[in-house]
């Protein structure tokens, strides 16, 4: 009974450190082409959209998206540290009318740090969205927020949270 009791009480507390939403996924054709475009940093954490990017390329090859073209965004002095915008990804999204590709990938960072007092737990909390490019109309989307334990890293909460995010498309 006490086992049990423990389980539950685990359970409950594992529970509460993840939120998700997404969409029903569609049947996506992983033979095509598809395009990562740059990942919008709403957060004041420098370079987080890059690190989004990094982590949503090597889960995508994993599950099994390997025609996969990393958009060849070009650091200028206005985008130093972040060059993902909404406007960058506007620009990106005009190229890709042209690379052929069927799918695009592209979301936003909302939160990626470690929160203030004396556990410091790393907090991530993003947003990915896959467009039809011949449409251009989002044919799949989800949501989701994680919090980890103090001795996390922030990267470490974010390639799980993608990794349960972007689950559908195995």
């Amino acid at each position: 009974m006490k086992r049990l009791i423990l389980a539950a009480i685990t359970l409950l507390l594992l529970a509460g450190c993840a939120v998700t939403e997404q969409t029903k996924a569609p049947q996506f054709d992983k033979t095509a082409k598809w395009v990562l475009l740059p990942m919008e940093n709403n957060t004041e954490t420098p370079q987080a959209g890059l690190r989004f990017e990094a982590i949503t390329e090597t889960t995508l090859r994993a599950h099994g998206i390997n025609q996969l073209t990393k958009y060849p965004s070009n650091l200028t002095q206005d985008s130093l540290f972040e060059p993902a915008d909404a406007k960058a990804v506007a620009t990106a999204m005009a190229w890709v009318q042209q690379s052929g590709a069927k799918y695009a990938v592209t979301g936003t960072v909302n939160e990626w740090r470690y929160k203030t007092g004396v556990d410091g737990e790393p907090a991530v909390g993003i947003t990915i969205k896959i467009i039809d490019v011949a449409s251009q109309q989002v044919i799949w989307d989800a949501a989701g927020a994680r919090t980890g334990w103090g001795r996390e890293a922030v990267s470490a909460i974010a390639q799980k949270l993608i990794a349960n995010l972007t689950s559908p498309l195995k």
